[in-house]
């Protein structure tokens, strides 16, 4: 699998030449799981305000591409699922179309036996237009679950995905966007997407002290 932080490389893995579904691309997407063995590992310490912060991060980085949108993915019809494993990390992940009307509505999963299961959902509104691009806002919610119950985290928010159309050159896409975080260890927080594929995950902790955790998707 590419770099998923090389941004050419990733969406060429994202859009395979021989073309793909728009569920496949969006598994794709998510095969960046290893954000989410990394939230394990700091679970495995207690260190739950930097785990939530990983996992804020997959899902910003499992919601967004950076880089040449080589074309369109083909449409799948309601009720279709694509699932392919991560090459990475071996995580399962699965993308299934909830509904075609009046929105498009996906949800997906991604799950690691020993350490848990992260699911969404998100639902793309519509199309606007403005000076950054074509965008597709898609109103998200998120939760992660541990495999032995003890943790759990909630995201809510709405990422934008931008295309920016080509005229002298290729046609590019992009994300930007924010998310509210929780957990059941009493941390809060917001993530912060831009479309410079910056990415800040802030978390408060109950005792006032706080954690950053920043990462660059492009």
């Amino acid at each position: 699998m590419p770099n998923s932080n090389n941004t050419s490389s990733a969406t060429r893995y994202e859009l395979p030449p021989e073309g793909i579904s728009l569920l496949g691309y969006v598994v794709r997407r998510m095969h960046k799981t290893s954000r989410l063995q990394a939230a394990g590992a700091l679970l495995a310490q207690h260190l739950y305000a930097e785990a939530l912060a990983q996992i804020a991060q997959y899902a910003a980085g499992a919601s967004a591409s950076y880089g040449p949108a080589y074309y369109q993915p083909r449409f799948n019809r309601a009720g279709e699922s694509v699932a392919e494993a991560d090459p990475h990390t071996g995580a399962l992940v699965n993308a299934h179309l909830e509904a075609e009307r009046p929105h498009l509505r996906i949800s997906y999963t991604a799950s690691l036996p020993a350490l848990g299961k992260f699911s969404g959902t998100e639902e793309i509104t519509g199309t606007t237009v403005s000076l950054f691009g074509l965008g597709m806002p898609a109103p998200s919610r998120f939760e992660f679950a541990s495999a032995d119950g003890s943790y759990s985290a909630r995201l809510s928010g709405i990422i934008v995905s931008e295309l920016l159309p080509g005229f002298l050159r290729q046609s590019r896409i992009r994300a930007h966007g924010s998310l509210q975080l929780e957990d059941n260890m009493h941390n809060r927080g917001k993530l912060v997407l831009r479309r410079n594929g910056s990415s800040e995950a802030s978390i408060g902790r109950a005792d006032g002290s706080r954690h950053t955790l920043a990462v660059a998707w492009a």
